[in-house]
């Protein structure tokens, strides 16, 4: 039974479908009800009467008929404006629904505390960032503790850090690992030298910085200097990578630094590999993240790691 012509506006939009709209688009895209119904694989009687419903809802004629074809009235034509902006909209909704639950979308954050000017971070972000560019991704330099507590509060999603944050109820993927390389004047007479070894430190100055890498390294120094006298001599200073080595191509003594901070270059400075008698000494980063993230961009996240990464290791926190 059809509505009366004073149906309330509202009932009237109510009853509008996408079903009426998109026919009506396609028959104006067309200009002919006989092949817009063979397009949309429907009869030319249910196409037509769909079109008749539409212009009764919206109360005015569409579409002026012909032997000829169909075409767009004035009204006919703002109607059909909106129409395709809606249809649009909705195949965005759509979309955007598919691609957040598949990990294309959505945001990302990602914490860290080593540098990005060169090495295998900054690799991976870049190609994460080509792979997914609908994904908003953030950015986040932290010292471990607060990267620690940034994932347990779940501030950040995942963080990548030297070394393994003390965290319950998170998984491990142990990623890369790069070597520690000792920084000092251009000048110096290590110079001369392929590569550095832990026991010629022993009467350098060794400046550290408080923030991270720092202790790593410095645990690193003790281990293979296991006696107090032959240890060179530490000073720490509260000042950040970047300023460190600034300071060691002023003469205040040496750095040590990770592989990927090579990128950061300062006139003056030279970089050397520190080993021991087995070889290079080398640093492991880690991926950490709760357990119980369901973020489908970490899923997503995770898996470029795991193709960039075949050889990392998974591991399950308690």
């Amino acid at each position: 039974m059809s509505e009366p012509d004073n149906m309330p506006s509202q009932r009237r939009t109510f009853a509008i479908d996408l079903q009426h709209l998109r026919f009506a688009v396609v028959a104006s895209d067309c200009g002919s009800l006989r092949r817009a119904a063979e397009l949309l694989s429907v009869g030319h009687s249910s196409l037509s009467r769909s079109i008749g419903q539409l212009e009764h809802l919206v109360g005015t004629t569409l579409f002026e008929r012909s032997s000829g074809g169909v075409k767009p009235t004035l009204a006919g034509r703002g109607v059909l404006r909106i129409a395709r902006l809606i249809l649009e909209q909705l195949d965005s909704l759509v979309e955007t629904g598919r691609s957040i639950g598949g990990g294309e979308a959505g945001r990302l954050s990602i914490g860290f505390c080593t540098s990005i000017s060169a090495g295998n971070l900054r690799a991976t972000l870049a190609d994460f960032k080509e792979r997914f560019p609908l994904l908003d991704l953030g950015i986040v330099e932290r010292s471990r503790i607060h990267l620690a507590n940034a994932v347990r509060n779940g501030t950040i999603d995942v963080a990548i850090s030297p070394g393994r944050l003390q965290l319950a109820d998170c998984n491990n993927l142990t990623l890369w690992n790069e070597r520690i390389l000792i920084s000092f004047p251009e000048h110096h007479a290590f110079s001369a030298q392929e590569v550095v070894y832990w026991t010629d430190l022993r009467k350098e100055t060794i400046l550290l910085t408080k923030h991270d890498p720092g202790p790593e390294v410095e645990n690193l120094l003790v281990s293979k200097l296991l006696r107090p006298e032959d240890r060179p001599t530490i000073q720490k200073h509260d000042v950040s990578g970047g300023i460190l080595k600034a300071l060691t191509s002023m003469g205040f003594g040496m750095s040590l630094t990770l592989e990927s901070d090579i990128g950061a270059n300062i006139a003056g400075l030279v970089d050397r590999q520190l080993q021991d008698e087995v070889g290079p000494s080398r640093i492991s980063f880690l991926a950490q993240w709760r357990r119980d993230n369901v973020n489908p961009a970490l899923g997503s996240f995770l898996k470029v790691l795991g193709e960039r990464y075949p050889s990392a290791s998974l591991t399950f926190g308690k």
